[in-house]
């Protein structure tokens, strides 16, 4: 019998196809990682998001586990190198949410450029003014996607309807398509106007957009970053947004991002200045969190999971 741990809720579909695969689902959302680890040993799969990671001493822990499924896209919070060394695979659904990412971060551009947040506030109390809260057109613009894997495809998909230039920065070499047009990174940071990330989290992407980035940046742009927290400093962009080098940003994610959020950015000074800023627009990690995309990722990992299973790897 294969056994199969869930340590995190996902959408139903996911244990009812396995238990029509024929496996032994375990549901255990609430015992500590140092509890689970002590049980891992009787399990092959492991089905996570994010509420633990999964270092190598844990998967030291884990005789029998053949994969561990992160019902997501990044895999930050799992120890690659080791799960590979030790024969255990890791699978991913980058593709499940994308388009809700994608969808994201047009909302949250669209959103900034029309001062909708600002001006939502506003006429709740009654405040009507129309020239503070005149619009910038997106049309004209140029829009520099950096990571174009997904979600940096699916934010180009959703660009295609209007009438923008849209380019793109991977180091991954030929990856132009109808949607988006190849450049080097300089390229990008002479012709953008608008700049969003679409990264994994590495050693390389970490601090991605910091002072140095955006001194090169050729044009005052936006900034939006649905990624990772911590690929842009809250500092540099503080710095910018006081400077008129960046224009204005979109944060789905932050450097200092925790569960304990309060805690966490009361005494961050870059915080206190953006959160009060009207050129600022703020979202908590929910670009990829649509109804759709959690039944999606489900039935992405669920597929991936079957392959697994087909291809005589859980015999």
């Amino acid at each position: 019998m294969i056994r199969i741990l869930h340590v995190d809720t996902n959408h139903p579909s996911l244990v009812e196809g396995l238990d029509n695969l024929g496996f032994e689902n375990t549901i255990n959302t609430t015992a500590s990682k140092e509890d689970i680890q002590k049980d891992i040993r009787l399990f092959h799969g492991l089905v996570i998001r994010s509420r633990f990671t999964i270092d190598r001493h844990f998967l030291n822990k884990a005789k029998n586990l053949r994969f561990i499924a992160r019902v997501g896209s990044g895999l930050e919070n799992i120890d690659v190198k080791t799960a590979k060394k030790l024969g255990i695979a890791v699978l991913a659904a980058p593709e499940g949410n994308s388009p809700a990412v994608g969808e994201h971060a047009l909302g949250m551009l669209l959103s900034l450029f029309n001062k909708i947040s600002k001006a939502d506030v506003e006429v709740r109390k009654g405040i009507w003014q129309r020239e503070a809260n005149r619009g910038e057109a997106l049309d004209g613009k140029t829009i520099g996607i950096i990571g174009y894997g997904h979600t940096g495809k699916q934010f180009a998909k959703k660009l295609s309807g209007f009438d923008v230039k849209v380019i793109c920065h991977d180091i991954i070499p030929n990856i132009s398509d109808s949607f988006a047009q190849q450049v080097s990174l300089d390229t990008l940071q002479e012709k953008a106007d608008v700049v969003s990330l679409h990264l994994p989290l590495d050693n390389t992407t970490q601090d991605y957009v910091d002072t140095t980035f955006i001194s090169k940046m050729k044009k005052p742009f936006w900034l939006i970053n649905t990624a990772r927290g911590n690929q842009v400093v809250l500092s540099s962009v503080v710095i910018g947004l006081k400077n008129g080098t960046i224009k204005g940003a979109c944060f789905d994610v932050l450097e200092m991002e925790t569960t304990a959020f309060e805690a966490a950015f009361s005494a961050s000074g870059a915080w206190n200045y953006l959160s009060k800023h009207n050129n600022v627009v703020l979202t908590p990690h929910v670009a990829g969190w649509t109804v759709q995309s959690q039944i999606q990722l489900s039935e992405v990992i669920l597929k991936k999971i079957k392959q697994f299973h087909n291809e005589g790897y859980l015999k």
